[in-house]
């Protein structure tokens, strides 16, 4: 089936056509147009000019428009649902999950306010602070929760009064078109423009002079490309990037429950998670039995197509990081010990089952590396200052966990991680009431909450002298 983009509250064809392969079959589901440079100029002039007006709407305005597309959503979920599992290769259940989180985060976005904060009022100066819009954003999505991260930057982006020109992931960009024809019955033309490429446009993008901020996810070394080309036209951007997140695991754990949190934390989405558990950290009292526990636990897993009923795992989203995870393995077969998984499943589609790895150690490839796929090395240590530096001994800094059952010292740990984010006892609780930063390589700025909303914002002073 042929998609369109959607440019300027019109469904566009392009000229050349892309295939878009389900990662379950290895067979073309869809096809969706090449977007040239000119689309990209034709997008930007069509939301700036929409930008204009839709500045000077009204919070309240804007909001009801931000909740038309939240019920839209709703009343299209399984179709949604449906066609994320044939792009993206998720289960059934964790796509619907997408759809409703894309629904909340979009919902909770539109309740946030930036209010202007008066800073001095007396008799001498009234000093305020306002948020002014940036004008065109554009936005660059992955391709591991396309519609969740797309909802992402279109809430934030419309609530500051800004305009968008959304680029999914040449992957995964279906579901986002879909999008994008919901879009064109509830916004202003314009205001939402959504395009397709072959990863030839996002250089164009993070250069054109009509755009003003760069809201990107995805992986590092595509962010600091981003940054730097931004440089030469002073665009703001953020960036959510990857991690190599760690998990300590003291000795006082209940074993099979943290076992079982470690686990889903970590092959979540096949592991193709920035906030997934690359590492786990082990007291060596626990080691064994602990790395029985994920063992028995990645025995009971359904490894299948996304749409078969039961299936707990899909497939690797593309062949390049199927490439890309096998080799990770072949690393974990020379550096470790493979307990667990580490076959690739023989016939269509790029499946891998959970794999677990013992035996390793920092310095290591499999474990210093983000690996970004549904493989989970497992490390040793008996000494916490120790495994609080090893911890942070890496270029990312996204997120991390810890856990006790002494809460208190989980939380003293917690505070020396260097990471975005720590969690005690849990993984990947995350919210849009939840400011999302990451420390180092993980990325730049916020996403979520009110602290992300200010990132599609400038701020400016009103510096007011009286008599």
């Amino acid at each position: 089936m042929d998609h369109k983009m959607l440019i300027n509250g019109q469904l566009v064809a392009g000229d050349k056509m892309l295939d878009v392969i389900n990662p379950a079959t290895e067979e073309v589901f869809a096809r969706v147009p090449h977007a040239s440079e000119a689309d990209l100029d034709r997008a930007v002039e069509a939301a700036a000019a929409a930008q204009k007006d839709w500045a000077k709407k009204s919070m309240a305005e804007r909001r009801a428009k931000i909740e038309e597309l939240a019920a839209a959503i709703g009343d299209n979920a399984d179709d949604l649902a449906r066609t994320l599992v044939q792009e993206q290769g998720k289960p059934l259940p964790e796509a619907q999950g997408e759809v409703e989180w894309s629904q909340g985060y979009l919902m909770h976005t539109s309740t946030l306010e930036l209010p202007d904060r008066v800073i001095q009022d007396d008799a001498e100066f009234r000093i305020e602070t306002r948020h002014k819009p940036l004008g065109v954003v554009g936005a660059i999505v992955a391709w591991n929760f396309p519609l969740l991260l797309a909802c992402w930057k279109i809430g934030p982006a419309l609530m500051a009064g800004n305009a968008l020109v959304l680029k999914p992931a040449p992957t995964t960009p279906v579901t986002t078109l879909k999008l994008g024809e919901l879009c064109a019955k509830i916004f202003p033309a314009g205001l939402v423009n959504i395009l397709t490429d072959a990863n030839d446009l996002g250089p164009k993008m993070t250069a054109h002079p009509g755009i003003a901020k760069i809201g990107f996810t995805g992986s590092s070394e595509t962010g600091k490309r981003i940054m730097a080309s931004a440089a030469d036209t002073m665009k703001r951007v953020t960036l959510e990037m990857g991690g190599n997140d760690p998990a300590i695991i003291l000795p006082d754990v209940n074993v099979r429950e943290t076992a079982e949190k470690v686990y889903g934390g970590a092959f979540f989405n096949a592991g193709q998670v920035c906030l997934a558990v690359k590492r786990a950290y082990v007291h060596d009292e626990i080691y064994d039995e602990f790395c029985d526990a994920l063992v028995d636990i990645a025995s009971t897993t359904v490894l299948d197509d996304g749409l078969k009923q039961g299936t707990t795992m899909g497939p690797i989203q593309n062949k390049a990081q199927f490439e890309k995870v096998k080799g990770f393995i072949e690393d974990a077969r020379a550096s470790g010990k493979v307990i667990a998984g580490g076959e690739v499943r023989e016939g269509k589609g790029y499946f891998i089952a959970p794999t677990i790895v013992r035996d390793v150690k920092d310095g290591q490839k499999i474990v210093d590396e983000e690996q970004f796929g549904p493989i989970l090395p497992v490390i040793r240590f008996d000494d916490v200052d120790d495994v609080i530096a090893r911890a942070n001994n890496s270029d990312y800094g996204l997120g991390g966990s810890v856990h006790s059952a002494d809460v208190e010292k989980a939380t003293e740990i917690a505070g020396n991680i260097e990471t975005g984010t720590v969690w005690v006892n849990q993984q990947m609780n995350i919210g849009p009431h939840i400011p999302m930063a990451g420390f180092k390589g993980s990325g730049l700025g916020v996403e979520q909450s009110v602290e992300g909303l200010a990132e599609y914002t400038q701020m400016q002073v009103i510096n007011v002298a009286r008599g």
